[in-house]
């Protein structure tokens, strides 16, 4: 792997906004493809990311700022590459339930599963069955991801599933919930797929998918 794709790896990992952008920069320059910029840099250091929040040695506002450095260093790439070189793994479509308007886990998910080659579609917070249900007949995502973050929106989790039955969306669909007083016995309970944090919400989908 060349230096400069290994530094910007450990560049975002330091939380280095703008010298990950002028090392991708420096990448360009020197000719290597903007793909491999992608994968052996930015996306490589995203993943050890990932790895280092699951096991508990970076926490929330490291990995926000980690996001900030890789889509710094994507901006310079944006231009070189294709939109299926980015977007290999098909669209995730994410949403906090109606009722629930906390974000910061969506969002992590949102781009963890980016950094694994996912379009992310993000509905935001407070999101009613209807407007998400629409939502997958429009994209057409792989992966759905629902969040709440209260025991008492969790519930809600389970209405958008019957929504997604009547409409006969749900049998071509991952849906995947999470959030703190979501287990795994109830996204069993519901008929979705149980992520406990950002960093299993990858993996998730990508057993799922497989």
């Amino acid at each position: 792997m060349s230096s400069t794709l290994k530094q910007i790896a450990e560049a975002m990992l330091d939380g280095l906004t703008k010298k990950t952008k002028e090392l991708t920069e420096k990448a360009v320059a020197e000719g290597i493809p903007a793909k491999m910029i992608l994968d052996d840099g930015l996306l490589a250091g995203m993943q050890e990311v990932g790895v280092l929040f699951k096991e508990g040695e970076l926490f929330v506002p490291e990995v926000l700022i980690a996001a900030k450095a890789m889509n710094m260093g994507m901006e310079v790439l944006a231009p070189l590459l294709g939109s299926g070189d980015v977007n290999q793994r098909g669209i995730a479509l994410l949403a906090t339930v109606q009722g629930d308007l906390h974000d910061v886990g969506l969002k992590l998910v949102g781009m963890m599963l980016k950094s694994n080659g996912y379009e992310i579609i993000n509905l935001g917070i407070d999101v009613a069955t209807d407007a998400i249900v629409a939502a997958v007949k429009e994209h057409r995502p792989k992966i759905l991801g629902l969040s709440a973050m209260l025991t008492t929106t969790m519930i809600v989790t389970k209405d958008v599933i019957a929504a997604l039955k009547t409409e006969k969306l749900y049998d071509n669909l991952v849906v995947m919930v999470g959030g703190a007083p979501v287990t795994e016995q109830f996204a069993n309970s519901v008929g979705a797929l149980y992520a406990a944090d950002a960093s299993t919400a990858v993996d998730v989908a990508n057993a799922a998918l497989a």
